[in-house]
C-alpha cells in the first residue's frame, strides 16, 4: 500500500461495479491518480481510504473477474 501522507483531494471518485445496489456494502474507487488505486466506504466519503500501488491493483481485479476469490 501506498504512504498515508497520499494526498486525494484530485481523485474522482466512482462506485465500484461490484458493490451492491441496496447503500449498504459499497465501495469507491479511484482511477484518476497515476500509480495509485485508492479505495473507500461510500458511507464515510471524508474517512479514510486504502491506497494500493497499481502494479497490486492489477491483480487482484483479474483474481475477482475470474472468480479466482469467494467470500
Amino acid at each position: 500500500m501506498a504512504s498515508h501522507d497520499t494526498d486525494l483531494s484530485a481523485a474522482t471518485w466512482r462506485k465500484s461495479s461490484y458493490s451492491n445496489g441496496t447503500g449498504g456494502d459499497c465501495v469507491e474507487i479511484s482511477d484518476s491518480l497515476p500509480g495509485i488505486v485508492p479505495v473507500r466506504d461510500t458511507k464515510v466519503p471524508h474517512g479514510s481510504a486504502l491506497v494500493f500501488h497499481t502494479t497490486a491493483w492489477a491483480p487482484f481485479i483479474t483474481a475477482v473477474t475470474e472468480g479466482e476469490l469467494t467470500a
